[in-house]
Parts: structure tokens; C-alpha cells; sequence
């Protein structure tokens, strides 16, 4: 099998793994740890076996400079992303969350215009517009299932993960070019560690471990394992034998495996309402992310990290 087809691969099992993964820790939370705490449990689980990965590889060293850019990276990548992404995601339904994910190629251009100032043309900023309805119908209106207590709080706590994602994006790119991924990610993650420990703590602490079922805490470790540190190996993977604008695509099946996901087990219902922000969210992402010809990928065409 040829690298591309292994490449694609990778590729395919990281948006059904995000997909899955949707359904997986909401049943998590906050029904057996609170959301919080379930993040100190992934960040510093995943910090974990990132180091413990790093000892394997070639050494490299960071200059000073950037770390005050990885503690921002920490904090947008890891840490306000994560705690707004699984406390809003234990507030609403798995096919909401999965489908403001995808908003996240158009919030990278927004910011790419302001911070960079990066061109806007007409065709994007009517894809910004479209994206921005169906988000702001899916926040207000988008009721879900018995287990989303406020899905409007929720919806708008996934969005808000979106949008630090977007800054994460823009921040780590030159990360990206001066260093090899895994010397900068095992400090992503420590900070972001270190910055989610007070906020979780406690619910963390809280947890009676002697009630928690089994298969609970195989969840645990599936979001742990598959969800953060394994789809971060595989999306390395992608990136070296795939365009980012094709490895983009692959966020798109997110929202598809989700719903499959979350329907297949009864954990959620799809309605109207859903269909409709879904449909004007996708058309705008679609008309963000097409490219002139000659024009190169942007950050908005990376694939997102949940």
C-alpha cells in the first residue's frame, strides 16, 4: 500500500474518531466527572505520553524566544479550547457540537483578515455571513436531546472553542516551520496542563472512582488515547504525503460521523432546525475554503483538533 493510500487512511479514521468521540465523552459528562475535571484528565494524560514519546526521538532545542508564543499556543490550543469544547459539549447535543466544529476554517480567516490582514474578497464574506446564520440559528434555536440541560449555553461555549482554535491555528504556524511537531507539542500540552489544573482540580478531586462503571473508565482512556494523542500522530502523518487543502476536507466528515454516531446509539435526534444551520454552515465553509488558482493553503485549511 502506498504512503498517500495509508495517508488518507489516517486521515479518514481521524474525523470518525473525533466523530465517535462527540458521543463517547458526553456520556462521560457530567453524569460521572464534571467537564473540567475530565480535561485535567485528558491534557494531562496526553501531556504524559507525549514526553514519554519525545524521549524516542531526536532531540531539539527551542529557542527562548518562542516560548512565550508555545504559552500562547498552550493557552488558545489547549486550554480555553478545551475547557469551552467539553463544558459546552456536557451542556449540549453531539451532532450541535460536531456541527459548529466546523465553523472553525471560516473564524481562521475572520482573524487572518484582522490580525495579518489578509484579503477579503466578496465570495468569502458572503461564505462568512452564511457560516455566521447558521451558527447564530443553531446557538438560539438548536434544541437537542434530554441530555443537552441548556444547549444554547452550549452551542455558543462549543462556538467560543472554536474561535480560540482559530488563534491557536494562526499562532503555532511559525512553530510549524522553524521546529520538528513533536519538540513544541510535549510544551503545548504541559502548559495547557499546568493552565487547566485550577479549574479542574476540584472536580477532579470530587470524583468517586469506586462508583465509577467500567466502561466509563474506558471511555476515559479512549479520549485520552485515540481522541487526543493518537489523532495528533495521524494528522503528522496526513500532513507529510497530503496538501493541507486536501487533509481540510477530512473535518468536514466530522459532523457526518457524529450524527451517525449519536442517532445509531439514540443519543440525540436531528432535526429541522439542525439540517438547516448545518446546510447554511457547510455552504459558507465552502465558499471560505475554495481557493483562487495559484493561491496556497492557508491556515483555514488545516484540519481542526478537538
Amino acid at each position: 500500500m502506498s504512503k498517500r493510500a495509508l495517508a488518507l487512511i489516517g486521515a479518514t479514521l481521524v474525523s470518525i474518531i473525533y466523530g465517535v468521540t462527540f458521543t463517547i465523552a458526553k456520556d462521560v459528562m457530567p453524569a460521572h466527572i464534571e467537564a473540567f475535571g475530565f480535561i485535567v484528565l485528558r491534557v494531562g494524560g496526553s501531556t504524559l505520553l507525549f514526553w514519554l514519546v519525545w524521549l524516542f526521538l531526536p532531540k531539539e532545542k527551542i529557542a527562548t524566544a518562542d516560548f512565550p508564543r508555545i504559552a500562547a499556543a498552550a493557552f488558545f490550543g489547549v486550554a480555553l479550547n478545551m475547557l469551552t469544547f467539553f463544558k459546552g459539549l456536557s451542556l449540549t447535543s453531539p451532532i450541535s457540537a460536531a456541527v459548529l466544529m466546523v465553523t472553525t476554517p471560516i473564524i481562521v480567516l475572520v482573524l487572518s483578515a484582522i490580525i495579518i490582514k489578509e484579503r477579503m474578497e466578496a465570495r468569502k464574506a458572503i461564505g462568512i455571513v452564511l457560516g455566521l446564520v447558521g451558527t447564530a440559528t443553531l446557538i438560539l434555536y438548536g434544541k437537542s436531546a434530554e441530555n443537552s440541560p441548556n444547549a444554547g449555553w452550549g452551542n455558543f461555549l462549543v462556538f467560543v472553542n472554536a474561535v480560540s482554535y482559530g488563534f491557536y491555528l494562526i499562532i503555532v504556524k511559525k512553530l510549524m516551520d522553524r521546529y520538528n511537531a513533536f519538540t513544541f507539542v510535549k510544551w503545548i500540552y504541559l502548559f495547557g496542563f499546568l493552565m487547566v489544573l485550577p479549574f479542574g482540580y476540584a472536580e477532579l478531586h470530587a470524583v468517586n472512582w469506586a462508583l465509577v462503571p467500567p466502561d466509563t473508565c474506558w471511555k476515559i482512556g479512549f479520549v485520552v488515547v485515540f481522541s487526543t494523542f493518537l489523532t495528533y500522530l495521524l494528522n503528522l502523518l496526513s500532513m507529510r504525503e497530503l496538501k493541507p487543502v486536501t487533509v481540510a476536507v477530512f473535518i468536514y466528515l466530522q459532523p457526518l460521523f457524529a450524527t451517525i454516531f449519536a442517532i445509531a446509539l439514540d443519543k440525540d435526534s436531528l432535526g429541522w432546525v439542525k439540517i438547516a444551520s448545518a446546510a447554511m454552515i457547510f455552504a459558507g465553509v465552502y465558499l471560505v475554503t475554495q481557493k483562487n488558482a495559484g493561491q496556497k493553503a492557508t491556515p483555514s485549511q488545516t484540519t481542526a483538533v478537538n
